[in-house]
């Protein structure tokens, strides 16, 4: 078996957030489930995974999947959090939403995740 470097890690990774922006929903599955066999605790794959559910418009498989594999993993981590919020929101499930994008608003440690979380906050439908 081999090892993949962290810069080829970081390639496959936006390979397949290419793939999936241009809804190529099947070969980025591929690539990721790649990644995990080689990478498995490469930080970014959980919030890869995350994009490709939301993109497929499997909100319900995105939850899924971040309550049981990836938030267990990264417990707190505020871009998860802000995407659950996302994928409850575009279920529906406003009032669920707001417990993971309140905590995702409130740290400082990733802006990004936070600036995101407070944009879904003030969202309405």
């Amino acid at each position: 078996m081999f090892d993949l470097a962290p810069e080829e890690a970081r390639l496959l990774l936006n390979v397949a957030l290419l793939a999936t922006g241009r809804n190529r929903f099947q070969s980025a599955a591929k690539i990721l489930a790649a990644l995990e066999r080689f990478r498995p605790g490469e930080p970014s794959l959980p919030a890869a995974y995350a994009i490709l559910f939301i993109s497929m418009r499997d909100f319900q498989g995105a939850v899924d999947y971040l309550d049981r594999t990836a938030l267990p993993r990264f417990p707190g981590a505020p871009m998860l959090l802000a995407f659950k919020g996302m994928a409850l929101i575009r279920m529906g499930r406003v009032s669920e939403a707001q417990e993971p994008l309140l905590a995702a608003a409130n740290q400082t440690a990733d802006t990004a995740a936070a600036n995101l979380a407070k944009d879904l906050l003030t969202w309405k439908p």
